[in-house]
């Protein structure tokens, strides 16, 4: 590479030399920043720095001069600033949805917009109880082939899998594709869920991203748009726990105070709420009565419990009851 070619770049790897090595409590002076230029084969004078540096300013870096023997410069501000990157590393560390390989990589990414004596402090371990990362890799290019048949408003065809007991991928329908309408891409209980219509069922339904295999679009458009711009997914999330599906029913409960912020949590701050004349919270709430509701409620135990309506309150008991008979009873394979 001919010098004078070295001489157009030189501006630019003063740039990158500032990002990379440079913060507030690490400052280049004019001599390490010919010494970087000289790792790259460029040499440069002192006057031709300080006019490098005008001209990144003018540029629109935010690049500090301080004066003195201890002076140099620094990079002043950054697109993310060193607390937004820990809040994105503990995010991605803690997210069940994000497979370990991908940690690794998307960190040290992140890791490259901050210098390089500040990426050692991403390094931290978020500590999350029983958190088991997904395992397929594939997940990330599942998301941009469904991110894609949106934007081109056409459907999308995908295999299905489930776990068998051997910890093996096994594919629903014999490996036959799904094909459905996709509208939504939610992140509800940790998991990624494509929201989907179905043509042939006429409803929409919900997916596991992580489960999906093979996702491509196909060339026929989309269809259930009349249902899609009336679909609320913030009530679809909290109306089914977890993404199983149940009739829906107002359930009115009645729980001690302490539960308040574990009912907000589940129902959100819009729900029906009052405390009644004996110090208990009634609780007012649209509900997809289902065995993930049913075990929710347990898990507060006698702490809640429903008041209305009498079937659901039956249904309930009911569940309790099998699961307390069954503890004598051989377990049945279905």
């Amino acid at each position: 590479m001919s010098k004078s070619y070295n001489q157009k770049l030189k501006i630019l790897y003063i740039a990158q030399i500032l990002l990379e090595r440079s913060d507030e409590e690490h400052l280049l002076s004019t001599k390490d920043l010919i010494a970087g230029l000289a790792e790259y084969g460029i040499a440069a004078e002192r006057k031709s720095i300080y006019k490098d540096i005008d001209a990144l300013i003018d540029y629109g870096m935010d690049i500090v001069k301080v004066e003195g023997r201890t002076g140099g410069f620094y990079i002043a501000s950054r697109r993310f600033e060193l607390p937004e990157l820990k809040l994105l590393v503990d995010a991605v560390q803690a997210s069940k949805f994000i497979t370990g390989k991908k940690s690794r990589e998307l960190i040290a990414k992140l890791e490259t917009l901050t210098s390089h004596a500040n990426a050692g402090k991403l390094q931290r371990q978020v500590v999350v109880n029983n958190r088991n990362k997904a395992v397929n890799e594939s997940i990330y290019y599942s998301v941009d082939a469904i991110y894609t048949a949106m934007n081109d408003d056409v459907q999308i065809c995908f295999q299905y899998f489930s776990w068998t007991p051997e910890k093996k991928m096994e594919l629903r329908k014999n490996g036959d594709f799904y094909q459905v309408s996709p509208w939504f891409l939610t992140w509800e209980d940790e998991n990624y869920y494509l929201i989907a219509y179905d043509e042939m069922a006429g409803v929409m339904k919900h997916y596991r991203v992580d489960k999906m295999l093979k996702p491509k679009s196909t060339k026929k458009k989309r269809m259930g748009k009349e249902l899609a711009d009336s679909f609320d997914i913030a009530s679809y999330a909290k109306k089914t726990f977890g993404m199983f599906a149940g009739e829906e029913e107002t359930v009115v409960l009645e729980c001690r105070e302490e539960l308040t912020g574990v009912c907000i949590d589940r129902f959100g701050t819009d729900v029906a709420m009052r405390r009644t004349e004996t110090g208990l919270i009634r609780i007012r709430a649209d509900v997809a009565v289902s065995p993930q509701f049913y075990g929710w409620l347990a898990g507060l135990g006698g702490r809640i419990k429903i008041l209305s309506p009498e079937s659901v309150k039956n249904a309930y008991r009911s569940w309790i009851e099998n699961i307390v008979e069954s503890f004598d009873l051989p377990v049945i394979p279905e």
